[in-house]
């Protein structure tokens, strides 16, 4: 008992939870934010959200949004990191490393910045503006960082290349040595730890150290002791060292670089291979004085810029084992923005100048203004500003942290004029010594349209102050020379109206009984017959004995309302012409033509029989309210095997039917307990065309013309079955079955013919339906009541089911991972 009051407190807690009221995501945040500065904790949170209805559901939603800001906010950012390199460990084994591991964990610094992107909303405006400067830190390009960066850019050592012949030798290497002439052999050896090859007859050569050239001539000297011919001024054989693999060298890269550390490369090797296995430089890194170290000496420096924009790779320096590549911090970031080719910031030297920036970009875009640029600077206690004409700017030294803007041209036209509307060549042509008035522009635009408005043309105008002023212009008068011509400004437009475009579009409509009716253009002197004619004709369905037309009434000058809407027209039509109404009648623009339907066309109606008469198939209707026993005797009447008393009829569904259908379709679905019950419903419905009508045939052909003899209609379908001595039962009976008929035998025999009634049986309901789609409720003491062919249906006891125990404790269970989802999002939150 103490169980079950339990049960029943958790579960109308757990129901006022559900119909409390619903709070939008938006009140959900506000009220987590207010809760945490006032000290709540996490559990009197989420306590109080589950009070004020929400659902964990809803809270899910809100995280998912969240999650969706940050991934779009720090895509970018990955994704540029992302590549694959290789690094050695504490043994010198070579790792290969994959940035962009869609299983690496977020760092709790990465998440922190992750959700102040997502919940920057939230924030004070002081805090927003930090937000805003980190992420614009983020988006910042500085000029040739990508290049190491962009997995699609590749700096990887070539190894097809012959054997240079300064190529220093190492540890590692393999080597070939070919002999061939008089005499001919190949070996083929690994330079050993101690820096020696074995020859045979000849013993160890140490080769380490050597370049290619050197370690040619010292084997040449060591071979002439074993082939004689192969020194001298013409000798016989020939000797050469070539490189067949070469080997792996350690390189540390150093500084300013997303990854340092020691990297694993091919002897090939260069610096520009190292910073990209390394990841590029880092947003302080420099591309100008990178410098390689070797046995704690620097052998060289060099300027990335030199390459990228230049495409000068400088000293081609191969790097060695244990070289040290080291990349400083920059000295001057400049930034250039607007009218250049490649605005974003640029690595500058102390020594250069404005216009070496403007070289690194790109140069100026086409629509860019030359004469002078704009550059900012940061002073020791506010910002500077400096204008720049074209000779500044080639000795104007740059600093770090500038920032130089290039405008745009102004966007006007210095000798421009411009006509609009009804001329042949409409637009803008260049105001000059030839066109320099208003009939010089019509002139040069083509002319006139026939449909100009030639009475008044606007020209608009814009005044030295900026004030706008439109100009009357006697179009006509100008073009014949009977008024002043109009002398134009820089930027005037001529508008020329047309007439078709100042009045409204004129239509006439026509309805009813015509090939395609619809709206056409009003053409003058239109008349009824060409109207016609233009809509594709009459249909064999018209009527020529009454045309009505249809016109507005307008009167422009009225000053009351008038109760007449329209002014109608009765005609009649033969041949094609108008013969009784209103002689030479003409159509009006707006005017409505109504084709009526002939009242004596009919199109033909039929109805088909099948089954057991003597001529079945289909039957015109001859008549209207023609009935189903004279359509029998068309058909030759009935079979000895009829069974008369099983006939059907099948109608089918009007449009307004069909519509009626969908509205109980829908409202049924809308009560509907559930899905599965919805689309039991659709599916039973839908795509019902028919419906069956009751007749009694027997009556029908005892009383022709009687109320038991229906009418019939387009499309009936008449159906006379054989005699069937059998009864089926089906629903909620034991067994469902078909037995046969036995004559004089109640519902009850039937019943026990089928096992019974189930335990979900609603006895009180069953039916019976007969063969000729009549229905009845069945009696279990009548005799008469089932009739040969018919079935008798059982249907289903509603259910209505409690809440079970199990239920109830799945709504706590509910309840548990919805305060889980809201301690989640109380963390969240707060962090921030």
């Amino acid at each position: 008992m103490k169980k079950a009051v339990v049960l029943i407190a958790l579960m109308f807690s757990f129901l006022a939870y559900a119909h409390a009221q619903k709070m939008t995501d938006e009140q959900v945040i506000e009220y987590v934010m207010e809760a945490r500065q006032k000290g709540q904790s996490d559990n009197e949170i989420a306590k109080g959200l589950l009070r004020k209805g929400v659902t964990m559901d809803q809270v899910s939603r809100i995280e998912r949004q969240y999650n969706r800001q940050t991934k779009t906010g720090q895509g970018n950012v990955l994704t540029e990191k992302t590549r694959t390199r290789t690094s050695t460990d504490a043994k010198g084994r070579v790792l290969l490393e994959n940035e962009n591991n869609a299983d690496r964990k977020l760092t709790q610094e990465e998440k922190e910045e992750q959700m102040l992107t997502g919940i920057g909303f939230l924030l004070p405006d002081s805090l927003s503006l930090l937000v805003e400067e980190e992420l614009e830190k983020q988006r910042k390009q500085i000029f040739g960082h990508d290049m190491f960066k962009n997995k699609d850019v590749a700096f990887e050592a070539s190894f097809n290349l012959p054997t240079p012949d300064n190529y220093r030798l190492g540890a590692g290497d393999d080597v070939v040595i070919d002999i061939w002439g008089a005499s001919q052999q190949s070996v083929h050896e690994t330079i050993s730890p101690d820096g020696t090859i074995q020859i045979e007859n000849i013993g160890p050569v140490y080769l380490s150290g050597l370049t290619v050239k050197q370690a040619n001539s010292r084997l040449k000297n060591l071979l002439d002791r074993i082939y004689s011919g192969i020194s001298g001024e013409q000798p016989t054989t020939y000797c050469r060292l070539t490189l067949a693999q070469n080997r792996s060298i350690s390189v540390h890269v150093m500084g300013e670089v997303e990854s340092p550390g020691t990297y694993e490369l091919s002897s090939f090797a260069n610096i520009f291979n190292a910073l990209y296995m390394a990841g590029g430089v880092s947003d302080v890194g420099t591309l100008r004085e990178v410098k390689v170290f070797r046995n704690n000496k620097e052998i060289a420096s060099y300027d990335i810029y030199d390459f990228l924009l230049n495409g000068k790779m400088g000293k081609d320096l191969r790097l060695e084992d244990n070289d040290v590549v080291k990349v400083g911090a920059y000295k001057q970031l400049v930034c250039v923005t607007g009218k250049v080719k490649r605005p974003m910031f640029y690595e500058m030297l102390p020594s250069e100048s404005v216009r070496t920036l403007l070289d690194y970009a790109g140069g100026f875009t086409g629509n860019a203004y030359r004469k002078d640029v704009r550059l900012i600077r940061v002073g020791s206690r506010e910002y500077e500003i400096y204008t720049l004409d074209e000779q500044e700017q080639k000795t104007f030294l740059v600093m770090d942290g500038d920032s130089v803007s290039v405008d745009s041209i102004l966007p006007s036209f210095a000798n421009m004029v411009e006509v609009k509307g009804a001329v042949y060549r409409p637009g803008q042509f260049q105001m000059d010594g030839r066109i320099g008035t208003v009939r010089r522009l019509v002139e040069a635009a083509g002319g006139l349209k026939d449909d100009a408005f030639v009475n008044r043309a606007v020209l608009s105008r814009k005044n030295l102050d900026g004030t706008l002023e439109n100009l009357t212009v006697d179009l006509n008068g100008v073009m014949k020379g009977t008024a002043t011509d109009v002398v134009l400004r820089k930027n005037d437009i001529l508008v020329i109206p047309s007439i078709d475009e100042m009045r409204e579009a004129q239509i006439v409509t026509i309805y009813g009984e015509v090939a395609f009716p619809g709206s056409y253009r009003y053409h003058e002197n239109m008349t009824i017959e060409d109207f016609i004619v233009s809509a594709g004709g009459l249909t064999e369905a018209a009527s020529t004995a009454k045309v009505d037309v249809a016109r507005h009434v307008k009167d422009a000058r009225s000053t009351s309302a008038s109760d007449t809407i329209s002014q109608t027209f009765s005609l009649s039509i033969s041949d094609g012409l108008v013969i009784n109404g209103q002689s030479n009648f003409v159509l009006m623009p707006f005017d409505e033509v109504y084709i009526r339907k002939s009242p004596g066309y009919f199109e033909q109606e039929n109805v088909k029989i099948e089954g057991e008469v003597l001529f079945s198939g289909t039957y015109p209707l001859s008549k209207k309210n023609q009935r189903l026993s004279e359509v029998i005797a068309m058909a030759g009447g009935l079979t000895p095997q009829a069974y008369i008393k099983g006939a059907r009829l099948e109608r089918l569904m009007t449009d307004e039917e069909k519509l009626r259908l969908e509205s109980t379709i829908e409202t049924a679905v809308q009560l509907a307990e559930n899905k599965r019950d919805s689309v039991a419903i659709r599916k039973r419905m839908e795509g019902q065309t028919s419906y069956p009508v009751g007749i009694e045939l027997d009556k029908a052909m005892k009383n022709p013309g009687s109320d038991a003899d229906p009418v019939l209609f387009d499309g009936d379908v008449i159906t006379i079955p054989q005699f069937s001595n059998t009864v089926k039962i089906s629903g909620e009976v034991m067994y469902a079955n078909t037995i046969a008929y036995k004559k004089g035998k109640s519902l009850r025999y039937y019943i026990n013919q089928a096992g019974g009634y189930n335990g979900n049986a609603k006895k009180s309901r069953a039916y019976i339906v007969y063969m000729n789609g009549t229905v009845t409720k069945a009696n279990s003491f009548s005799s008469n009541v089932v009739q040969p062919g018919c079935e008798i249906v059982v249907p289903e006891k509603e259910k209505k089911e409690g809440m079970k125990t199990a239920e109830i404790l799945s709504l706590g269970s509910t309840a548990a991972s919805l305060a889980t989802v809201v301690l989640a999002l109380v963390n969240l939150v707060g962090k921030n």
